[in-house]
């Protein structure tokens, strides 16, 4: 499984860097708590000496959306969404392993990370603006459209697996408890973003297989 982007994409955002994981052998009986205690640990001391929307990171979202034409404070990326939860009220809710590691991770880079149930997409995703025509389901089994020339992660079925770039993933591909693959991406536009999403992968892999020791994982 791959990501691509749109050559538009690719022309209007030329400082993007993408890395990706895909992970197989996946089950929720394991604890992570020690890597997520760490990873919560490094975000902590990060937002004791300034606040998310300070971080090279986060700014850097805040300028992709707002070339978007979305107003960065009403649709913020995932990694603010989630820092801006966790300084509020210091922890973040338990959903599954592999979630809530990614989540972590998320956390200390503050940087969006997608995790994906690898048997729904179809084909590989692309980044790119919507027709207008391809389907969003929620978390709550709502069915959307996104809005004609707004990016979205869509497969080759004509499916959105999130809305408004790393604003909103799709429930439909959410992992779950039966989850047996997930396809990772990793996502950033701020001057060291190839050097940080190196380490954020070497730090996700290491944490991955302490987890998850039979798992098999393949990054790129």
């Amino acid at each position: 499984m791959d990501i691509q982007y749109a050559d538009t994409m690719l022309s209007e955002f030329p400082e993007l860097a993408t890395r990706t994981l895909h992970f197989e052998s996946i089950h929720p009986e394991t604890d992570g708590s020690d890597a997520i205690a760490r990873f919560h640990a490094v975000a902590a001391s990060r937002l004791s000496a300034s606040s998310e929307g300070e971080f090279p990171e986060i700014q850097a979202w805040r300028r992709a959306f707002a070339r978007m034409g979305l107003k960065p404070t009403q649709y913020r990326c995932a990694s603010e969404a989630l820092l801006r939860r966790f300084r509020k009220e210091g922890d973040l809710p338990r959903l599954h392993p592999l979630i809530d590691l990614c989540n972590a991770v998320s956390l200390a880079y503050a940087v969006p990370i997608a995790v994906f149930d690898a048997a729904t997409i179809g084909g590989g995703l692309e980044v790119r603006p919507a027709t207008g025509a391809e389907i969003y389901e929620t978390f709550s089994g709502e069915i959307e459209n996104p809005e004609p020339g707004e990016i979205i992660f869509a497969d080759r079925s004509g499916r959105a697996h999130a809305r408004r770039w790393t604003n909103r993933q799709s429930g439909y591909s959410a992992v779950h408890s039966k989850t047996i693959a997930a396809f990772i991406v990793a996502e950033a536009l701020h001057p060291t973003a190839a050097q940080d999403l190196a380490n954020l992968m070497a730090e996700l892999k290491a944490a991955l297989l302490q987890s998850w020791p039979a798992c098999k994982v393949a990054a790129a």
